[in-house]
């Protein structure tokens, strides 16, 4: 029988890849999941909406739909089918959990993402109660996250880079390199660890949650340190999402610097969104050009840090007596990336405007219901004391004052770049 599933089992890196084709395959040519409804504001709404009986049927069909692609993954990565057909079912009601607690309106007002209640959740059982061992062995952390970049893939469209401006470009490039640079830097002096440094370094300068997500997949990141980083940056985002307007309109700023600002330094897109709301309609508008110039860098990033990553960490007999080869280093270079990039290219120039407008919504649910399944995932393997005693503070002084650098810095090229 080990025989037989040898004989099926592919790279995790290469079946997540498949996967991500398969979804997106199946969302462009055979059947289009539906996205549920999880905005509610009172009771009456979270009866009637939420809990509708047509939604719990379009969030039923979405249960079978992921655990039929995640089945595949179990069964070509040579895990145990029976194993996650009944583990999957738990994670995915605990899921839905987050995701209905995260599309309260006013939790969304503090930008408190569906994912860090998936941490929450899954911290909170996996730590006041034993889970069994057949459990364990069935959360494909791994594969969900990868999964879901993939498919985040599909939403970096190169003519929306050309969109972008030539100035939201120059400061989304200036702003990125500098700021990664004096994280990477900041974290060595501190003697931050290795992985840590990346994530921080990419979280801080890119684009937040996303971007620890990536960097942690083209490094083979402990789950435990990335869970750490978006904690700090979900916290962190929510006091510049507040006093940064407040900053800018007591010194009266202009409002295309001010938006410049907020889309240069603040790490989420949804709380770039609500800040840029609260200055003004210009500043709203630059923001979320700026910010999302610096989101269309994170497949460019996630490559150059995979071929650092490899390059400088390789331990083979081979590294260690020369540098690895072009070889070795394809050998360990992380395969979802080379997704992530082809779903990018396939949806760029081979798909019409209408065909993507079609298909976004529904490949943005199944990329954030990927991403909050593997913080599920996450938080149930996942000791608590571990996750605050193992890690120092000078992680937590390396990325705010890395945030700090990121305020002035950016404030200093918004200036620059879009005073009149």
């Amino acid at each position: 029988m080990s025989i037989k599933t040898k004989q099926y089992t592919i790279h995790e890196d290469w079946t997540v890849v498949i996967l991500g084709f398969l979804i997106i395959g199946i969302s462009l040519f055979i059947f289009l999941p539906e996205v549920p409804v999880f905005k509610w504001e009172n009771a009456t709404d979270l009866l009637n909406n939420v809990f509708d009986s047509e939604n719990l049927q379009i969030i039923g069909l979405q249960s079978i739909y992921l655990i039929s692609i995640g089945t595949i993954g179990a069964f070509l990565t040579g895990k145990s089918v029976k194993n996650f057909l009944f583990g999957f079912p738990i994670v995915y009601v605990l899921t839905v959990i987050a995701l209905i607690i995260a599309g309260n309106t006013t939790i969304k007002g503090f930008n408190l993402e569906a994912v860090i209640f998936s941490l929450i959740i899954g911290l909170a059982i996996g730590n006041f109660f034993k889970l069994p061992e057949w459990f364990r062995s069935a959360l494909a952390t791994e594969v969900f996250v990868k999964i879901g970049l993939v498919i985040l893939g599909t939403s970096v469209i190169f003519s929306d880079i050309l969109k972008a401006g030539t100035l939201g470009l120059a400061q989304a490039l200036v702003v990125v390199l500098s700021v990664w640079y004096f994280a990477f830097w900041l974290c060595k002096k501190l003697k931050v660890d290795d992985e840590l440094t990346m994530m921080i370094s990419s979280a801080v300068s890119i684009c937040g949650v996303s971007a620890a997500i990536a960097t942690s997949g083209a490094i083979k990141g402990d789950s435990k340190k990335l869970s750490y980083v978006i904690s700090m940056v979900l916290v962190t985002a929510i006091p510049m999402m507040i006093f940064m307007p407040i900053i800018a309109k007591y010194f009266n700023f202009p409002e295309e610097v001010t938006g410049a600002w907020l889309g240069g330094s603040i790490d989420t897109s949804g709380a770039v969104v609500a800040s840029g709301s609260l200055v003004g309609e210009t500043a709203l508008k630059i923001s979320t050009i700026v910010k999302f110039s610096q989101n269309v860098l994170l497949g460019l990033a996630a490559f150059a840090i995979s071929v650092y990553w490899t390059y400088t960490h390789n331990k083979s007999a081979e590294a260690v007596a020369s540098k690895p080869t072009l070889g070795v280093i394809w050998e360990r270079f992380p395969k979802f990336v080379i997704g992530f990039i082809a779903a990018s290219l396939v949806f760029s120039f081979l798909l019409t405007p209408e065909v993507r407008d079609q298909v976004k919504d529904s490949l943005k649910n199944l990329q954030g219901i990927w991403f909050a399944l593997a913080f599920t995932s996450i938080g149930l393997e996942t000791n608590f004391k571990d996750l605050l005693s193992n890690n120092s503070k000078k992680p937590l002084y390396a990325f705010l004052i890395a945030q700090l650098f990121n305020v002035i810095i950016t404030l200093i090229i918004a200036f620059l770049l879009f005073s009149k």
